[in-house]
Order: structure tokens, then sequence, then C-alpha cells
């Protein structure tokens, strides 16, 4: 009987490789912070300073003393002394006395005595049009709380927090922060190199024109751009033709040069099979898993060899990125040392029309999300239909068309029209 027949589901294969597959912490290196947009933070930063330093003015208006406005409103107004004008990137030249105010810009820094901002819009003078002068009496027609419309010290960041944890993805807003507390280099971890081999006597390289029985190089390229959008580095070794000893060479290569490695053909139960031969030969302990009960998908191969992940997937095109989703990217965040996390973000939608699965096999259905026009806030309706995209899995724009991908649990028989599902965002 074929090996991949004794198939795993996809939980418990997964659990496999990454028990199997060693804990090492990985290398890192120092970047500067404004070209780290996307990595991963090899070890917590903390703040060296509170953020921000000085009490700030979130709004336009007059810097005050809450307690000079108590019982202020409309029909009682309340009268305060202008002082001056507090300096943008300065600090202000004097200090509030009880019944005075400042004339104060969004992130001015607040005078001495102040703890609060009366906005503009319930202030007026007697000398509109004209600068307002020193000494000028400021009516106010409403009062304020102590802090209002104020930023305290260390109100975004106290001084030594941790503001971000090791293992986190640099995001654009934490490339701000960054910079915002004078963090300009960050160490990170190094990019995991992922080797990729393609095989098959019938793939030629995209730049070719086939001949009659021949395809282009599709999986290689894809597999590279899901690895390099995961935070790896792709390494592509080329196009390996159907012989046991150029794939044990090959692979032999991309293991000693990389971190793991990924084959795409080669995994079925033909009589030309050689990637599980060529995988169980490259250290141990070799080949875990052959076969995967999972649509599209089933002929995985999942392997230790000495202390690094082999994977071998189908050669349909989007059998190969859907597995590479469940398998390979949770290589790539172990590698990078971050928690490996669920496949990623996903939206809830209802299903247009009945799927039909195989009980005890795990599928994966690509859908398209559309708008739904009966959807409204709070009225129990998803804002989104998901319109399955039934295609054969070497039809490659059958996924390029999906927004998301829709898991079919083993225990059930199928999906029904109008059931609301979680669609993985692509």
């Amino acid at each position: 009987m074929p090996e991949f027949l004794r198939l795993s589901l996809p939980t418990e294969a997964l659990q496999m490789l990454l028990h199997a597959l060693p804990d090492r912490e990985p290398a890192s290196e120092t970047i500067g912070t404004a070209n780290a947009l996307g990595r991963i933070l090899a070890a917590d930063v903390r703040a060296p300073h509170p953020m921000p330093e000085f009490p700030r003015s979130t709004m336009d208006g007059y810097a005050v003393c809450a307690r000079d406005t108590f019982g202020v409103s409309d029909s009682l107004p309340g009268y305060l002394t202008l002082l001056g004008e507090v300096p943008m990137g300065g600090a202000p030249p004097f200090a509030l006395a009880p019944g005075a105010c400042a004339l104060i810009h969004t992130g001015g820094m607040l005078p001495e005595g102040a703890d609060a901002v009366m906005i503009l819009e319930y202030t007026q003078t007697t000398r509109k049009g004209e600068q307002i002068p020193a000494l000028a009496e400021i009516e106010i027609s409403r009062s304020v709380a102590e802090g209002e419309n104020v930023i305290l010290v260390g109100e975004d960041v106290t001084a030594d927090q941790v503001v971000m944890e090791g293992g986190v993805r640099l995001r654009p807003a934490e490339i701000g922060g960054c910079m915002a507390l004078g963090i300009v280099e960050l160490r990170v971890a190094i990019k995991p190199r992922i080797g990729i081999i393609s095989s098959g006597d019938e793939v030629v390289s995209p730049e070719k024109k086939p001949c009659l029985g021949q395809v282009r190089d599709v999986n290689s390229y894809s597999l590279a751009a899901l690895v390099e959008g995961k935070g790896g580095e792709p390494v592509l070794y080329g196009i390996i033709p159907d012989s046991l000893w150029a794939m044990k060479a090959t692979a032999a290569r991309a293991l000693t040069e990389c971190d793991a490695v990924v084959i795409t053909a080669g995994s079925s139960a033909s009589a030309r099979d050689t990637t599980a031969e060529a995988i169980a030969s490259l250290g141990a302990p070799g080949v875990l898993v052959h076969g995967v009960n999972v649509r599209p998908g089933k002929p995985t191969i999942l392997a230790i060899c000495d202390g690094k992940a082999v994977i071998g997937l189908p050669g349909n095109p989007v059998s190969a990125l859907v597995i590479a989703g469940l398998f390979v990217v949770p290589v790539i965040e172990k590698l990078l040392g971050r928690k490996v996390a669920p496949l990623g973000p996903s939206v809830l939608a209802k299903l247009t029309v009945n799927i039909p699965s195989q009980a005890g096999r795990e599928d994966w259905v690509a859908v398209k999300l559309l708008v739904n026009g009966k959807w409204e806030m709070g009225n129990g309706e998803a804002r989104y239909l998901a319109e399955p995209i039934f295609g054969k899995s070497n039809l490659i724009f059958s996924l390029a068309a999906a927004d998301g991908m829709v898991r079919i649990s083993p225990e059930a028989t199928g999906l029904s029209a109008g059931e609301l599902v979680e669609a993985v965002l692509m």
C-alpha cells in the first residue's frame, strides 16, 4: 500500500512537525529602524524615557487651571486674564497664576500652574480680528476637568516600559513609535533561508515557451513570494528532473545552505516518485508524515532532517500554496522566534451555495467575498457573502480570483447555503 494512504489530520501533522523541529534562538542582526518594516523583533524594546516628556495640549485653545473654570456655563460665563502665548517648540517663559490663562496650540507644552486646556470654541474676546494683547480678558462659557484636552507625562509610555515584545512583526505604527522614542536601531531576527526546489521533466522556466506536454514553473515563484511575505528569504534551486540522484544532490545542497527546504511535485505515489526517498536520505529522523487528510494537498510530505524541516508539497499550484500556508508558514514563524499564530485574519461571511465534503477529511475551499446588501449594524446579518470558487487544484487563477479560504472540518460532511463561515483572508 502506498505510504501516503495512511493519512494524518492537518492539526496532528503540524503538531508532529513543530514538536520534532528543535527550539533554537533565532540569529539576529541590528538594522536601522527606518528599514525594519515587516521584520521580526529579536528582543523586547523598552522606552528610554517617558512619552510625552512634558504635558502637551491636544487642542488649540487656552491653557487653564481647571478649578478656575468650575461652575462656568453659557448663562454664567467666567473671565480669565491672558498672560501670553505658549511658544511652539519651547518651554513657556511664564507660570499661570490663579485666574490666568495662556494661548496654546496643539502639541504645545502646558505652562506651570495649568492642568487643562479650554478649546477655542468655548471662548471669546472683546477684540475679534486683531492680535489679542497680553493681559486681555478671555470669556469662557464652560468648565473643564483636570487633564481635559491634555496628554500627561508618560501617558503614552512610561520610562523603561516594554513597548514591544520580541517576536513582534514591525508595522508602520511600531516604526513610528520607535522614532518618537529616539530608537533609531533595532535588533531583529535574521530572515531564515528557505530553499525551494521545483521538480518534474515537464516543468520549464517561465521565460521559455513550453512545448506540448510542458508547463511553466509556477510554484517556485508563488512559494518564494509567500516565504518573503512571511519574513523568510527564499532561495530558488531551479527545476530538477525526475531523477533520484539529481533530487538527492540538490536537496542535500539546499539543506546545507538553508534553514528549511521546500520541494514541490514528486510527492505522489506514482512510479516515478523520488521526493520521499530523497528526503529520507537527508538525515534523521527523516519522514514524519507522508500523506495528510486534506483537500487540496493530500500527498504532502513532512520531515525533519538533521534538525531542519523539509516539506514536500504537491505539484499542483493551488494545492502547493494551500499546504504551504498550513505547514511552511508555521515553520518560518518558529524559525523567527514567533509564537505560531493562527492562519491569519478572517471575516465572518454567509455562504451562498452548498459545499459538499467528505467526512474525515479537512477541505479548504477558495471563496470570493461579496458585500451583503442586506447587512446592517446589529441586524445579525454577516457583512459579506462567501461565494465558492470551484476549480481543480492545477488552476492557479481560481486561487488568484479568491479573497479567502473556508475550512470544512473533518467532522462535517459539507456546509449549507446561508450558513455563517469563517473566511481566512488571502
